[in-house]
């Protein structure tokens, strides 16, 4: 049988990898079945992201998410009519819970009577074909990819197929849903379902698009990734009026939306991958006033406490914003530790929609500058260990001062560094040894008095060569001036003879 497992587990995040194994952990101990469905299963398939993890269990998820809050899951809402929960699991991964089952509708259109089932009939009442597959996490087939409804085969066609002729009668939103899932893949509407789809326009099968349910659709548009083409395709086929009235006779803000697209772009550069369907919603509402906006999220569903955090929103970033480029901000260190704790979202609403230049600035240093040094930060550790300085409160101490003074330009290269660890940890650079002088090996003393002896006598043979030539040169001088030197010779002559010859007279 194909394992899907290997490619899933290769795709999936630590913390996603950590969710399964804990889902699977304790759909074992409570004796269900669980199986990855829907999404997670369609966006492994066809090579997208994988934003959620939407399980099933045959069997009641309950008991399964209130084990997972013990470890740092949050339930963020629970449907106990339909057994369906979705939960931020711990390591901040959404994702859902739910029950298989079964609708039975009584007759097409009506409310369908929900019976609790397996998960072959829980796929064959689904929308779609792509999201009536799954992978199973059971262990003995864990990797077996159950596809009753051929998903497998539109998806590689690039369509979006709906499983029965009934499929938008007995669900008017799945008007709105069609277009979103085709255009968030780029995919076609399948023939025979777009000729349904034309049919229930026909029969104005939009209009009994239950407020609610148009609100989910609302809610999961702000979390797409391509939003205005979903928005475009509603407008076009007249169905934006069935998500709001208001809506449709002012139009989405697209400008907004733009802004925050390239801002979501920005910060996956950066390393993040922020979930923005606040400053979304209100970037696609944007031209609502804030009555107007009250109501769409009343109507929509949106209990009073979420319609408040999304009413509030914008002034709270305007706060944060204002106490970023306030004086107490102006250190580096103190904007960054603000920016830290700051939510994504929020400083992504703020890069789209604030002109504070000042604000801005430092976001922009977090982002691109800050963190990599943040992140650079254990290589000081490791330096300041090299020098002397063992771990402990201190050393945290120091390591943060050197991280506030790198912030401002400070201790670029490992030497400056060096320098400013030594200062602040008060460790002296240790004094220079000095070379001891080598001892000459045995022998040497009478090589070098023999060598000594040899200069000397060099020396002396020189000394005494030169000599030599000095009195050569005294002799060979008077040759010079011959004339004198025979007149001085004659001379001595005749005096010596004169001498003689007077001495014989005597």
């Amino acid at each position: 049988m194909p394992d899907y497992m290997f490619l899933l587990e290769s795709r999936l995040s630590p913390e996603q990898r950590a969710v399964m194994l804990r889902v699977q952990e304790l759909s074992a101990a409570l004796g269900f079945n669980v199986y990855l469905t829907g999404g997670t299963v369609r966006d492994l398939v066809t090579g997208a992201s994988l934003r959620d993890l939407d399980f099933t269990v045959e069997g009641n998820p309950s008991k399964i998410a209130h084990e997972l809050e013990k470890g740092g899951a949050k339930i963020l809402s629970e449907d106990e009519k339909l057994r369906h929960l979705e939960v931020l699991f711990a390591g901040d991964c959404e994702g859902s819970i739910s029950a298989a089952r079964d609708d039975h509708y009584v007759r097409p259109g009506t409310r369908p009577e929900i019976r609790w089932s397996t998960i072959m009939e829980d796929l064959r009442r689904r929308d779609f074909s792509l999201n009536a597959i799954a992978i199973s996490l059971n262990p003995a087939s864990r990797g077996l990819l159950l596809d009753p409804t051929n998903g497998l085969s539109d998806i590689e066609r690039a369509e979006v197929r709906a499983l029965t002729i009934h499929s938008f009668t007995n669900q008017s939103v799945r008007l709105l849903r069609v277009l979103r899932y085709a255009a968030r893949m780029g995919f076609k509407v399948e023939q025979r379902t777009q000729e349904w789809f034309d049919l229930a326009i026909e029969r104005n099968l939009q209009e009994t698009i239950a407020p609610e349910d148009a609100g989910e659709e609302l809610r999961a548009l702000a979390r797409e990734e391509r939003p205005t083409v979903v928005l475009k395709d509603w407008e076009e086929h007249d169905l934006l009026e069935a998500v709001n009235p208001v809506l449709a006779k002012k139009h989405p803000a697209y400008d907004a939306i733009s802004r925050l697209m390239k801002v979501r772009e920005d910060l996956f550069t950066a390393g993040f991958r922020p979930r923005l369907a606040v400053p979304m919603l209100l970037a696609i509402l944007g031209k609502l006033k804030d009555r107007e906006l009250s109501n769409v999220l009343s109507k929509a569903g949106f209990r009073s406490s979420e319609a408040e955090a999304v009413l509030g929103y914008e002034e709270e970033a305007v706060e944060a914003q204002k106490e970023l480029a306030g004086r107490k901000m102006k250190a580096p260190v103190d904007a960054f530790h603000f920016l830290e704790k700051m939510p994504l979202d929020q400083i992504a609403y703020l890069m789209a929609e604030s002109n504070n230049s000042g604000a801005l600035s430092k976001i922009r240093a977090f982002l691109n500058k800050w963190r990599p040094i943040r992140n650079a930060l254990p290589t000081v550790a490791t330096e300041l260990e090299a020098i002397g300085m063992a771990r402990g409160p201190k050393f945290d101490a120091v390591v943060e001062q050197v991280f506030a003074m790198q912030l401002t330009g400070r201790g670029k290269t490992a030497e400056e560094r060096v320098k400013i660890l030594r200062k602040l940890s008060g460790i002296k650079e240790p004094p220079k040894k000095k070379e001891k002088e080598k001892k000459p090996p045995k022998g040497t003393d009478k090589a070098h008095a023999a060598a000594a002896m040899g200069d000397a006598a060099h020396k002396k043979h020189v000394a005494a060569k030169a000599e030599a030539q000095h009195a050569a040169r005294g002799k060979a001088a008077p040759a010079k001036n011959p004339a004198k030197h025979a007149g001085r010779a004659s001379h001595g002559k005749s005096s010596a003879s004169g001498k003689k010859k007077s001495h014989g007279r005597k």
